[in-house]
């Protein structure tokens, strides 16, 4: 049985999207943040040393790291599903979209959470990381032109991984500038798996 470490209000809720849009038995072991700090709590630790979540146990194996993860479940569950076959030149797509999201995409999205938390202190860098915002949700907002998916006309487990990315720039305000995102967007949020998923998880504020 899959066991999904599931944080409030996370990542972890695209786990839990990709499991039922797989169909897969799982189970949730729910933790909460903490109120003041927002951070999670001590007992994750003992699932990974890291203490942060996403993080799934299946069997033997522990998973952390969102794209770790959703690559090891749709290998080891997926029966073929949501992904290129390997060989298979948009595979090679599908890969960098899995690195790119946390590896590049988010991390001017988290720099405005902790600068606009600053006041007026943040202020000299508000403009270095709004071009940053706009110059990776450009690149995604061409990426969709013309497709309903990252890889086209199917969802794949990128787009699962991507997911994160426009909710988080949705919370900002600046999808609107960006219509193919947007209209990406609310096309996974219509998704029966992923209505799913927010039941099973719990409110999850970046997923109206």
């Amino acid at each position: 049985m899959i066991t999904v470490h599931h944080l409030n209000e996370s990542r972890s809720q695209r786990i839990l999207w990709l499991l039922e849009e797989l169909g897969a038995d799982y189970e949730i072991k729910a933790y909460a943040r903490d109120a003041t700090t927002r951070l999670a709590p001590d007992e994750l630790r003992a699932v990974h040393p890291l203490g942060k979540s996403p993080v799934i146990t299946d069997g033997d194996a522990t998973v952390h790291e969102s794209g770790a993860i959703i690559d090891y479940l749709i290998r080891r569950h997926g029966a073929g599903r949501l992904q290129p076959p390997v060989g298979a030149p948009e595979y090679e797509d599908y890969l960098q979209w899995l690195h790119y999201a946390e590896g590049s995409a988010m991390l001017p999205l988290m720099l405005q959470m902790y600068v606009m938390r600053l006041g007026e202190a943040g202020g000299p860098l508000h403009g270095r990381i709004a071009s940053e915002i706009d110059n990776h949700m450009s690149y995604l907002d061409q990426a969709l032109a013309g497709r309903d998916y990252l890889l086209g006309q199917a969802l794949t487990g990128a787009d699962i991984q991507m997911s994160f990315v426009g909710e988080v720039a949705r919370a900002f305000g600046l999808l609107p500038k960006y219509p193919n995102a947007e209209a990406w967007l609310d096309r996974l949020h219509d998704r029966p798996a992923y209505k799913a998923a927010i039941e099973r998880g719990g409110p999850y504020a970046l997923g109206r």
